[in-house]
């Protein structure tokens, strides 16, 4: 007889923060993708369009970076305070 696996439970904001982590990893490496596409398109020159386009990936992946910082903040502060409360 085989041996049924009980299904691993993972607690909603464990699950939320491992998923926020991971993104971050992620991240630089979109962007770098992102990045190099201008390189692809260009025929030994670089448009206005171009540029356009690398500086508003640049400016998304700070947006994006900015927001990504704020939510895994407010989950580890969340965690402190919780903590906190069952020391105290």
């Amino acid at each position: 007889m085989t041996k049924r696996r009980q299904p691993l439970f993972l607690e909603r904001e464990s699950y939320r923060k491992r998923r926020l982590i991971d993104a971050a990893r992620l991240l630089p490496v979109l962007g770098f993708l992102a990045l190099c596409l201008p390189i692809l398109w260009a025929e030994n020159r670089l448009t206005s369009g171009g540029v356009i386009y690398l500086f508003g990936i640049w400016i998304g992946l700070i947006v994006f970076a900015f927001f990504l910082t704020r939510r895994l903040c407010k989950t580890d502060a969340g965690k402190d305070e919780i903590r906190q409360d069952k020391a105290g």
